[in-house]
């Protein structure tokens, strides 16, 4: 069996990443974080807090989250839920003027190879 190689779980400011969500599981490892690695290709790296806006917009793009598939043990996400969502589709609902909010303090650090910080910034939810 193929071991994954993970990267070193700190966040966009070089700190211990926080989990983002246990319920649903989330990550690309399922352990709750946003933790990414070289098999990772769709660096599901950024913490958000999913709206109906965002889920609407996510299915109308191809990526229906709120719908459940239950062969993968997955619920479907409803608004409010936190999720590890991929940088590149974050970075896409930004540019549509539709990306959920995101916890800076729970997104892994890879995602700045994507997305500006000073752009998370803008949709920190757990910033004062």
């Amino acid at each position: 069996m193929e071991t994954i190689e993970i990267d070193e779980s700190l966040n966009v400011f070089g700190e211990s990443l926080l989990p983002c969500s246990e319920d649903p599981m989330t990550g690309f490892l399922r352990d709750g974080c946003c933790n990414t690695g070289d098999q990772d290709i769709g660096s599901h790296t950024v913490c958000v807090e999913v709206s109906e806006e965002f889920l609407e917009y996510s299915r109308f793009a191809g990526n229906d989250l709120s719908t459940p598939v239950p062969a993968f043990g997955f619920a479907g996400l409803k608004p409010g839920d936190r999720w590890c969502l991929c940088a590149p589709r974050w970075l896409q609902a930004h540019e549509q003027k539709m990306a959920p909010r995101v916890f800076l303090t729970r997104t892994h650090k890879r995602a700045l190879e994507t997305v500006p910080l000073e752009v998370l910034r803008q949709y920190a939810a757990d910033l004062n």
